[in-house]
């Protein structure tokens, strides 16, 4: 499978394929039921093959990118915005997936790659580089959609940072969090100082006062028996 295009086929579930009960005997098919919403569209209920949604689930570019769903025959293009798992045992139980309409912008979790880690000066002066996210939300066409936002930290020094705002966006793509009125140009990664561990020296310099007597006789009371 491609990297960069992804399709999955898919089957129109009727109504008496949907329900608990229905998702239950479609799992035991090996087949994750899903919907598909939006786009001044009823939703649409499907099941895909759980090999072909696990292989797709393998590549981080699945979930940043316009998806073509073959549902019977009919081609729908989408994205995937939720997915639930197994909580034990990690494969999908149920996916929901988001028309995407030609010139109407969409809203989308994008991964955020930092590179250039080792070859910071703060790295090299033993410094500890904090990561605060993993993926931001953006706002854009369809066609203007990330796969990822790639944040170069070769020049952090220690004590530097970048915010949300310090980010290179492609062309059309706005993070989200900015355009709220209320929103806030939060850290997304740091440059820490390294951590040093404290050394007791109270330990090194102890009052001679302190020590018992026992442990200061330097031999003198042995001379003088010996004599």
């Amino acid at each position: 499978m491609s990297t960069n295009h992804f399709e999955l086929n898919a089957v129109d579930r009727s109504a008496d394929l949907q329900g608990k009960g229905a998702s239950r005997r479609l799992r035991k098919q090996n087949l994750v039921p899903a919907i598909i919403y939006g786009g001044n569209a009823e939703p649409t209920a499907i099941s895909i093959k759980l090999n072909e949604l696990v292989k797709a689930l393998e590549f981080e570019a699945f979930f940043s990118h316009i998806l073509t769903i073959t549902v019977d025959g009919e081609e729908h293009q989408a994205v995937i915005k939720d997915l639930q798992r197994h909580p034990a045992k990690g494969f999908p139980m149920h996916a929901d997936f988001q028309r995407v309409v030609k010139g109407q912008k969409i809203h989308m979790n994008v991964p955020v790659h930092f590179v250039g880690r080792e070859e910071a000066p703060g790295t090299a002066a033993a410094g500890v580089l904090s990561t605060l996210v993993s993926d931001i939300e953006v706002v854009c066409l369809p066609s203007q959609l990330p796969e990822y936002l790639e944040i170069d930290v070769s020049g952090m020094e220690i004590g530097d940072l970048f915010r949300l705002s310090d980010i290179t966006l492609p062309e059309g793509v706005v993070i989200h969090e900015l355009e709220l009125e209320d929103g806030h140009d939060r850290t997304i990664v740091n440059m820490q100082p390294p951590t040093v561990e404290e050394v007791d020296e109270a330990a090194d310099d102890v009052d001679a006062d302190e020590v018992p007597a026992t442990e200061q006789n330097d031999g003198t009371e042995e001379n003088k028996d010996s004599e």
